[in-house]
């Protein structure tokens, strides 16, 4: 069975599925947490993977960067390949003073400068919310673990590069008083298209820039990071 950016047979793919922007991140989260994994699609190299989590089925998968490219791989999956539970595994950028790199950041829900939600909602906003029962079991156990874990809103922005003639403190500023955690830029298009079609979804972050004070991890620390938040997900969704 094929969409127009995933070819893969029909039952290839788990009914739960990470989703990292990098494939290159899904190939390492296939190999390095899922046993028996095997590649089920590369087409535009956007890798794939199945294998198992402590005996259940799990899929990875890369996702491209930004809203559009996230919607389709998510749209496809649900809708021809029948995934439940999708779960952006990715980064962000803290803006809040108590937030700090390492951090891990659930978002609850996703603000956005994107119009994609209001196309799927007849012109009106949208509120993107995450599944709350995902959301409850990666909160407690990354809670169990130890982690220093964060739950609330998201900002999912298509621009990387702001207007150049804004500080990006001035850029930030209006997000941090309405409590936005971080910056990110998938979050909301994923919970669009999961509520549209009926699918469970949550977005799962670690911390690996400050915004506010220009802190970032090395490359060393993302990986630990990442490999600890990637455990703690897979534990609790699989």
């Amino acid at each position: 069975m094929a969409t127009p950016h995933i070819s893969a047979d029909s039952d290839a793919f788990a009914d739960t599925i990470l989703l990292p922007g990098d494939p290159l991140r899904a190939k390492w989260i296939a190999t390095n947490f899922l046993d028996d994994a095997v590649e089920v699609t590369a087409v535009r190299g956007m890798l794939g993977y199945t294998g198992t989590f402590k005996g259940k089925p799990v899929s990875v998968m890369g996702t491209g960067m930004g809203v559009p490219s996230i919607s389709i791989y998510a749209s496809e999956l649900i809708d021809v390949y029948g995934v439940e539970k999708l779960i952006r595994v990715g980064s962000c950028g803290s803006i809040q003073p108590y937030i700090t790199v390492n951090d891990v950041i659930i978002a609850i829900g996703a603000c956005t400068d994107s119009g994609v939600n209001r196309a799927r909602f007849e012109g009106n906003d949208f509120a993107a919310t995450a599944d709350f029962g995902l959301a409850r079991s990666v909160v407690e156990a990354a809670e169990a673990q130890g982690r220093n874990v964060h739950v609330g809103n998201v900002m999912t922005s298509d621009l990387f590069y702001g207007p150049t003639n804004i500080p990006l403190a001035d850029m930030a500023a209006p997000l941090a008083r309405m409590g936005v955690l971080a910056v990110e830029m998938e979050v909301a298009g994923l919970y669009g298209v999961a509520h549209e079609r009926g699918a469970k979804a949550l977005g799962v972050c670690t911390v690996s820039d400050d915004l506010l004070t220009g802190a970032d991890l090395t490359a060393e620390e993302r990986q630990e990071t990442l490999s600890a938040m990637i455990e703690i997900t897979l534990g609790a969704v699989a």
